[in-house]
């Protein structure tokens, strides 16, 4: 009698991760692996913020924290809207966000 066995798929061996992909996907990780990146996505999770705002809460100058926000956007992390002279910017992409809240929870967990 055969048994039957599953077989445990990963999403990379359905789909081989071609060159751009594989850049992406190590940017997304490398925007995660900085603390003030993290800190100013955990601040647009709640609501949206504008450069200056978020250098106040962060105790930053405007131009480091507008450094930052430009590389989250490239990644399209964040997104932002004009009103007037100011930018307010707020989180993009759910996909990561979760991801960044699960790496939360996990770190959190006790």
């Amino acid at each position: 009698m055969k048994q039957h066995i599953e077989k445990e798929e990963t999403f990379t061996n359905q789909h081989p991760l071609d060159e751009e992909t594989l850049f992406i996907v190590s940017q997304t990780f490398k925007a995660l692996s900085d603390p003030t990146r993290i800190r100013i996505l955990n601040l647009l999770c709640s609501a949206e913020h504008s450069v200056n705002e978020l250098a106040e809460k962060l105790d930053m100058g405007q131009s480091a924290v507008s450094h930052q926000l430009r590389f989250l956007k490239q990644l399209r992390l964040v997104k932002f809207r004009r009103a007037g002279t100011t930018l307010y910017y707020s989180k993009d992409d759910n996909h990561v966000i979760n991801l960044l809240n699960q790496a939360i929870e996990h770190a959190t967990h006790q």
